[in-house]
């Protein structure tokens, strides 16, 4: 059975193509109306009742020109809607049903779904929606300037070379550094590597963790300046062997 953070995940991406596509996304699975669909979700066992599919198509409706208003005071879909457009924002009706019945399948691998054949980028876009630390970071781009400690600061992204932080900012004449990690609930916990804690340790105080809190909901930004000080840390060794292949000399 898929635990509340994939059933939450897989309703996000319903509720999108609904709102974004309507009565196309629905046919893609062999429906004609959004209710027969409705009581579809609701029988795969990924919500507990209409209304709950409802408000989820409700909730991303501002964010298409489909002529229902839906959740404006609400507005807590942005953030969501913003990270699967990154991902998945060019694909029409067709391809983001395939991707939306992929998700279904990975939490639900005996239904009956047919699946059209995914291309090799699209599975691994695939893979960045189950990851919390993607998503965090995507919003920290998008609003990492709401951050008192931020404003007015010009982000650059490190995350290429996996160096123990994600994102330099510079203000003015000075650089800092950040981490960014996810927690889907207003509560969690979460793990630095031991290269980023080295890191915290070597900038210090102009090293900053950034966790990204309630990404189900309506997301929060707390930013910690020298995490290895400031927070009670408990180291936990994991050892793993990692295995390399590796051929002889060849002339090339």
């Amino acid at each position: 059975m898929p635990n509340q953070d994939q059933l939450a995940e897989t309703l996000n991406l319903i509720g999108y193509g609904l709102a974004k596509f309507d009565l196309d996304f629905v046919k893609e699975f062999g429906f004609k109306s959004r209710a027969a669909f409705y009581q579809y979700v609701v029988d795969l066992g990924l919500a507990k009742t209409i209304k709950a599919v409802t408000n989820q198509q409700d909730s991303f409706d501002p964010y298409f020109d489909n002529g229902r208003k839906g959740w404006w005071q609400r507005r807590q879909r942005e953030h969501i809607k913003i990270f699967i457009d990154s991902l998945f924002g060019n694909e029409n009706a067709k391809g983001f049903a395939n991707i939306v019945k992929l998700y279904i399948l990975e939490e639900n691998p005996d239904l009956d779904i047919k699946v059209d054949k995914i291309t090799p980028i699209t599975k691994s876009k695939f893979k960045q929606l189950n990851e919390t630390g993607n998503e965090a970071e995507f919003y920290f781009l998008q609003n990492f300037q709401k951050i008192k400690s931020f404003e007015n600061g010009v982000i650059e992204d490190a995350r290429l070379w996996g160096d123990g932080y994600d994102f330099q900012i510079q203000i003015a004449n000075n650089f800092l550094v950040t981490e960014v990690k996810g927690v889907r609930e207003p509560k969690g916990s979460i793990r630095l590597t031991i290269k980023e804690f080295e890191q915290a340790n070597n900038f210090l105080n102009t090293y900053f963790l950034v966790v990204v809190s309630n990404l189900n909901g309506m997301p929060k930004m707390t930013a910690i300046q020298n995490p290895s000080r400031a927070m009670p840390f408990e180291r936990k060794d994991n050892p793993s062997i990692q295995t390399y292949f590796h051929t002889g000399s060849i002339k090339w």
